[in-house]
């Protein structure tokens, strides 16, 4: 019997044990391994020590499969940009607006950031702009903190301007998406609140570097005529999507088909060949969403979403305000435990089976949102503008960037939270 009572607790502790200690791999890198591979590894070691079965591991990836078809989409989508010019042009533009102005280039790069992330997704701010805006700012010889943080931060606090806006939004409602009129009703004005706390934060922390002007000028650049092509396309692919979000489609295959769409377009207007495109797009953040999605389903079926369903039917006992400030702020933490994904998986699944709906939904939604703009892996976005960071040789200790989110995430999410509430109560 004892041994029956041993064997018993050991296989309940190992389950939690292989998803922490991959989830602690994919936030130290250690060897400098990406992400994806300590995840996978966690996953795949989950099925060989029969802790989830094989069948149920193919039934999680099958359920990241919107998520998956958003992003190859959209990184399709954002290096077509790139590659035809548009991120630099955007940069040049924000240069020019400067005027010689550091802290005025900061404000403009606050609004190309939104943006871009408000349309093409936090993951396009991610990957793309931000070694355009590098670039730019290396030009001018200025110290690119200020606007690296920018973009990691903006992409997470610009990330419920739209449903299309952030691919945790698709795993949180999944087929119950608001229709996009009610969506804005609900989102905007917080959307506003997290966008002015963060820019207010980070001009603070930055004020010292941001005081000087911009003494070497940047060339003004010009959109070829395949940039403008790219740039009508990225037009009609946001009207599609947003079209698809108000008629509650999911987004994830219309993303990848316009995707393949404008690059057949553009490759064939210009005669180049698409295939240096395919590589440049990041498929180990695929294979990071398959795992943690096979690590959350392990561990949904061991009761993590009984524990949060039961926890949200607790705290709907408290004053709608109340409920709502506790719940977005307990998600907006824990989100930096698991990554915004995976939580938005199980808290979707909990907000659904609780019958949560109206402000502590609202609050769930800004939790998982706006979270991960504590540490460097709260969200696949910033995973994202890691790897884009080390391309250019720079990197990012993960306790550099939580000196900045640890003030700054707090009181963006408050702000959001804040002006939820008073709008519910309205």
């Amino acid at each position: 019997m004892t041994m029956l009572i041993s064997h018993v607790s050991l296989s309940a502790l190992l389950l939690p044990a292989i998803v922490a200690l991959s989830l602690l791999l994919m936030l130290l890198r250690p060897l400098r391994v990406a992400e994806a591979w300590w995840v996978a590894g966690g996953a795949l070691l989950l099925i060989a020590l029969r802790q989830t079965s094989v069948k149920a591991a193919l039934h999680a990836v099958a359920q990241g499969t919107d998520v998956s078809l958003f992003l190859i989409g959209m990184m399709l989508l954002a290096e077509l940009a790139r590659d035809h010019g548009v991120f630099g042009w955007l940069s040049s533009l924000a240069m020019q607006d400067a005027r010689g102005s550091c802290s005025r280039l900061f404000g403009t790069v606050t609004l190309v950031g939104v943006l871009v992330t408000a349309l093409l997704s936090n993951d396009a701010t991610a990957v793309v702009l931000t070694p355009a805006i590098l670039a730019v700012v290396r030009k001018a010889r200025l110290s690119p903190l200020p606007y690296l943080f920018l973009c990691a931060l903006m992409a997470n606090a610009a990330s419920f301007v739209l449903p299309i806006s952030n691919p945790a939004n698709l795993v949180v409602f999944h087929a119950g998406m608001p229709p996009l009129a009610l969506w804005l009703r609900l989102f905007a004005v917080p959307s506003l609140a997290a966008i002015g706390m963060t820019f207010a934060v980070l001009r603070v922390i930055f004020r010292r570097e941001l005081r000087g002007a911009i003494q070497d000028e940047v060339e003004r650049v010009t959109l070829s005529a395949g940039g403008r092509l790219v740039l009508w396309g990225l037009g009609l692919v946001i009207l599609v999507l947003l079209a698809a979000s108000a008629l509650r489609m999911e987004l994830g295959l219309p993303t990848l088909l316009a995707g393949l769409a404008i690059t057949a377009a553009a490759s064939l207007y210009e005669r180049r060949d698409p295939r240096p495109l395919l590589r440049e797009v990041s498929w180990s953040i695929i294979l990071l969403v398959a795992g943690l999605f096979v690590l959350v389903n392990a561990v949904e079926a061991h009761g993590a979403l009984k524990l949060m369903q039961s926890w949200l039917v607790e705290a709907q006992r408290l004053p709608d305000g109340t409920a709502a400030m506790a719940v977005g702020l307990a998600l907006g933490v824990f989100n930096n435990l698991v990554n915004n994904l995976p939580l938005g998986l199980i808290a979707g699944g909990a907000v659904q089976a609780a019958h949560v709906h109206g402000l502590m939904a609202q609050a769930a939604m800004l939790g998982i949102d706006l979270g991960p703009n504590l540490s460097v892996t709260g969200s696949l976005a910033t995973i994202l503008w890691l790897a884009a960071l080390r391309k250019e040789g720079i990197e990012m200790s993960g306790w550099k960037f939580l000196k900045v989110g640890m003030v700054a995430m707090p009181l963006a999410l408050a702000a959001a939270l804040g002006s939820a509430v008073v709008m519910a109560g309205r």
